[in-house]
C-alpha cells in the first residue's frame, strides 16, 4: 500500500502535529555575547579602579552638605515644573486662541525663549541690575538673589517648551469628541475637564515626564551663579579636598537614583492615563 493511501486512511487523531522550529539567529546571539562581555569589562574597570576612591564616595554620599544640595535641587525642580507648566498652559491657550494678538504674543514668547540657551538666560537675569538698577523702588541686587534668578530663568525657559507640549496634547484630541460633548449640552469648562483634558493627558504625560527629568539634570547649570544645588555642593567639597572624581561620582549617583525614581513614576502615570486605549491592553 502506498504512503498516500496510508495518509488518507489514517484517523485524524493519529496525525502527527507539526513542530514549529524557530529560525536560528546566530548573528544576534553573537552580538549579544560581545555586548555582555564589553559591559562586564566596563563595570569591572569602574568597580576595581582605585582612582574612583569608592571609600571617599561612601563617606560623602550622605554628608550634610550633599543632602542640602540634593534637597535644593529637588524643590527647585518641582517649583520650576509647576510654574513652568502653569505659564505654559496659558501660552498654549493663547496659541489656540482665535484672537490674533494672543496668538502672536504667545508664538513670539515660545520662539524667543526656545531660541536662547538656558545659560545665556540665567546670566542675563543674574546681571539684569545693569539695565534696571531698581525695580519698584527696591535695588535689583537685593530683589533678585541667585536662587530667585534661578527660579525665574528656569521657569521662563521651561514655559516655552511646556506650551508646545500642552498645545500638542490638546490638538491630539479628536474634534469629534468635542462636537459630541457640545451636542450633549456640556458647558465649556465641563468639556475641557471631562472630555478634552483626560484624553490630552495621554499625549502630554510622556514629553512632560522627559521634561521633568531634563529639568532635574538642567538645574545643575545654576551652579554658575553660585546657587548651592547638588553639583555646586560637591564642587565646594572637591575645591577644598582636591578629590574631584569621587565627588563627581557622588553627584552622578544621586542624579541616577532620582531620575530612575522619576522614570518609574512616569511609567505608572502613563499607564493610568492610557486606560481604555489600545496600548494599555
Amino acid at each position: 500500500m502506498s504512503s498516500d493511501t496510508l495518509l488518507k486512511t489514517a484517523p485524524p487523531h493519529e496525525a502527527l502535529p507539526l513542530r514549529i522550529v524557530p529560525r536560528r539567529r546566530p548573528g544576534q546571539w553573537s552580538a549579544a555575547v560581545v555586548v555582555l562581555v564589553l559591559l562586564g569589562l566596563a563595570v569591572n574597570s569602574v568597580v576595581r579602579n582605585e582612582a574612583f576612591q569608592w571609600d571617599v564616595v561612601g563617606d560623602y554620599f550622605t554628608s550634610a552638605s550633599v543632602l542640602r544640595g540634593l534637597w535644593l535641587t529637588l524643590w527647585l525642580t518641582a517649583l520650576v515644573m509647576v510654574l513652568g507648566f502653569a505659564l505654559g498652559a496659558l501660552l498654549a491657550a493663547g496659541r489656540l486662541s482665535a484672537n490674533p494678538v494672543l496668538r502672536s504674543v504667545s508664538w513670539g514668547y515660545v520662539w524667543l525663549f526656545r531660541s536662547m540657551p538656558i545659560l545665556v538666560q540665567l546670566l542675563f537675569w543674574f546681571n539684569i541690575g545693569a539695565l534696571y538698577p531698581r525695580i519698584l523702588g527696591v535695588r535689583t541686587v537685593d530683589l533678585l538673589g541667585p536662587v530667585t534668578v534661578a527660579i525665574v530663568g528656569l521657569t521662563l525657559h521651561e514655559a516655552a517648551y511646556a506650551a508646545e507640549v500642552v498645545r500638542g496634547g490638546i490638538l491630539s484630541v479628536d474634534r469629534g469628541q468635542i462636537e459630541a460633548a457640545e451636542a450633549l449640552g456640556l458647558g465649556r469648562w465641563r468639556r475641557w475637564w471631562r472630555i478634552v483634558l483626560p484624553q490630552a493627558m495621554r499625549a502630554i504625560v510622556p514629553p512632560a515626564g522627559n521634561m521633568l527629568i531634563g529639568t532635574l539634570k538642567g538645574t545643575s547649570i545654576v551652579s554658575v551663579i553660585a546657587v548651592q544645588d547638588l553639583l555646586y555642593s560637591v564642587q565646594l567639597v572637591y575645591h577644598r579636598t582636591y578629590q574631584v572624581m569621587p565627588l563627581l561620582m557622588v553627584a552622578t549617583l544621586w542624579y541616577v537614583i532620582v531620575t530612575s525614581v522619576l522614570g518609574i513614576g512616569q511609567h505608572y502615570v502613563e499607564k493610568h492615563y492610557a486606560r481604555g486605549s489600545e496600548r494599555s491592553r
